[in-house]
């Protein structure tokens, strides 16, 4: 590849993440039937025309914002569950990876918050759905499996390990739709408040 497709690549990946990041904060607030290509454009000072060069409609883009969300989130699901850690290190890791998200990055909240939209939506287009189902109870399953091995070294509260999965993930959710409604006057809370739900003293 010569220098100047590596540019013009380089170009369209920085046009296309503009895209997807103005579209998932007007998603986000709006939601996908009230949101337009034209206010898509407005947001990433764009014309409507460039975008559809990359999309073809803004289900299109929707799909391509959930299945960004989920492809991320899996990965960094898998990574924590082969890291050389104990239980307790690898929910410590992840609680303090996941606020860190919250904290450092708008669209990090907003992600969560169109995931929780698009499951329950009955406009969610059918390949983004599709996507949901899949892989929705892929970080779930992780976080069981993960509090089933601290279970066993005694480190963890003996409550059933999905329940303990689930409290933990409806927790990070809640802490992002919190960050994505309250913007600037949101806070992270103590790391010993969430850990205090599941680690044995």
């Amino acid at each position: 590849m010569s220098r100047n497709q590596q540019i013009n690549e380089e170009k369209k990946e920085e046009r296309k993440k503009k895209i997807l990041s103005g579209a998932l904060k007007l998603f986000a607030k709006r939601g996908l039937v009230a949101t337009k290509i034209s206010d898509i454009a407005q947001e990433t000072a764009m014309s409507q025309g460039l975008i559809y060069h990359y999309y073809n409609s803004k289900e299109d883009i929707y799909t391509e914002l959930i299945k960004t969300a989920f492809k991320k989130l899996i990965e960094a699901c898998y990574i924590l569950e082969k890291t050389e850690a104990t239980p307790k290190g690898k929910i410590i890791m992840a609680i303090e990876g996941l606020l860190k998200g919250l904290t450092d990055n708008e669209d990090t909240a907003l992600y969560h918050l169109l995931i929780a939209q698009a499951t329950v939506s009955d406009v969610t287009p059918n390949e983004a759905r599709t996507i949901i189902k899949e892989h929705n109870t892929v970080p779930y399953d992780v976080m069981t499996r993960i509090f089933e091995q601290g279970q066993k070294d005694g480190t963890i509260y003996h409550h059933n390990a999905r329940e303990l999965s689930i409290l933990f993930w409806t927790t990070i959710n809640g802490l992002a739709i919190y960050k994505s409604s309250h913007g600037a006057k949101s806070f992270t809370p103590d790391l010993s408040i969430i850990t205090s739900m599941f680690f044995k003293k």
